[in-house]
């Protein structure tokens, strides 16, 4: 599908918006609706080294390097993956939210041996995939329009990751932000499988999050903060007597860093230190 080029009409945002709209849209009207955040569907914008995904210019949804498509160039994408440090060798991952397809992307390459399911609300959001580089679905590869919750009360059980990054114009998916999914998601989840929650925007859009997500998964939850995205990454644990090895995590870093270069060692060092300051117990309390 060939998309609608317009010159960005923002001060900040700079190079060429990329629309859903046929060729005779009326790029003035276009133009005011982008101004004025009343245009209704999500919308690409391309400066010529990175492509970002957007439902209004206060809320980037997703960044992709033109140079490394596959790539994680968002730091809270890349710390999502820190699953891989308890559990390296998924076989089923689902995602809640597609965007730009990112993960999506980097576990279809690096992680040959995965099943991958994303389920992604917003028709017109997949309907971008292809600015985005996503690959067409294949025996690996599924991609799904629907209800992100709706699909965790049905799906099968034995999910090794289930990563969820899904979000409206206001913030956190409202259907998501409850106890019963997480307790569909502890569910679901194999034996030793893990949940990880981007919690990003305005702080009371999650609030209580965490505590839900302790309360269901028996306290096994390690939560740390994406300064440079202003995210916070909630992980959740299913083992039974879950016990981080640290030693071992974070020789295992090294290599998982190697295999997949992303900064795993890094990602270990702020996960155990959140675990023993005992963060996510705050932040839980702090959101009651």
């Amino acid at each position: 599908m060939k998309l609608y080029e317009l010159p960005s009409p923002f001060e900040i945002e700079t190079g060429t918006v990329l629309m859903l709209e046929p060729a005779w849209a009326r790029a003035g009207e276009l133009r005011a609706q982008l101004l004025d955040e009343s245009y209704p569907r999500p919308f690409v914008i391309d400066d010529g080294k990175s492509r970002y995904l957007y439902f209004n210019v206060r809320l980037m949804q997703s960044e992709m390097a033109l140079k490394a498509p596959h790539d994680l160039a968002l730091r809270y994408t890349q710390k999502m993956m820190g699953f891989l440090l308890f559990h390296p060798r998924p076989r089923r991952i689902a995602l809640i939210g597609l965007g730009g397809g990112s993960i999506v992307k980097f576990c279809h390459r690096r992680l040959p041996g995965v099943h991958i399911t994303a389920v992604e609300l917003d028709p017109d959001v997949i309907a971008l995939r292809d600015a985005f580089f996503v690959p067409a679905d294949d025996e690996r590869l599924q991609i799904i329009a629907g209800d992100g919750a709706e699909f965790i009360e049905r799906a099968e059980k034995g999910i090794d990751a289930l990563l969820v990054d899904a979000f409206d114009r206001t913030g956190f998916a409202p259907a998501l932000a409850n106890r019963e999914f997480f307790e569909n998601a502890w569910t679901k989840l194999s034996g030793n499988g893990v949940l990880v929650v981007n919690l990003a925007g305005d702080k009371e859009s999650y609030a209580g999050l965490i505590g839900e997500a302790m309360h269901v998964f028996d306290d096994q939850v390690i939560v740390i903060s994406v300064p440079d995205d202003g995210n916070h990454i909630l992980y959740a644990f299913k083992e039974k007597y879950f016990e981080p090895r640290w030693r071992w995590l974070h020789n295992h870093a090294k290599e998982l860093r190697a295999r997949l270069g992303l900064d795993f060692p890094a990602f270990a060092q702020k996960m155990e230190r959140s675990a023993k300051l005992g963060f996510a117990r705050r932040e839980a309390i702090r959101g009651r």
